[in-house]
């Protein structure tokens, strides 16, 4: 089980970036998926999740109505829409899977199995 996010980068705030987790050697249409972030000096945290139907989606509360996540099947690919980026959402952003049993998602860093590595966002004021 591999997963590669990547499409950070620099931005000033009130921008806009779209990340991307793609997924080798398994489907990613099965499993749970969970962005999360995280800035130096702090722990890890939960940003957003979407459950394997795509039916059940979460998000942390700074960034409802900002961030979107979707899933592309066809891509083996889940994004990250991130809109009107600010300066706290600066971090360095993972995702990561879970095969869950239901068909539910977790924003909790410590029930994930997978990861992958962590692509850097970085807000300007």
């Amino acid at each position: 089980v591999q997963l590669q996010a990547s499409g950070g980068g620099l931005v000033q705030a009130g921008g806009s970036l779209r990340l991307s987790c793609a997924a080798s050697g398994f489907t990613l249409g099965y499993y749970a998926i969970g962005w999360f972030r995280q800035a130096p000096g702090n722990e890890r945290e939960g940003v957003s999740c979407i459950s394997s139907s795509d039916g059940e989606t979460h998000y942390m509360n700074s960034v409802k109505g900002r961030f979107t996540i979707s899933r592309d099947k066809a891509k083996n690919t889940i994004y990250l829409q991130m809109n009107s980026l600010k300066p706290e959402d600066t971090a360095v952003y993972y995702c990561a899977a879970d095969r869950r049993r239901d068909d539910g998602c977790s924003l909790a860093a410590r029930v994930m199995p997978y990861w992958g590595k962590g692509t850097l966002v970085t807000v300007s004021s």
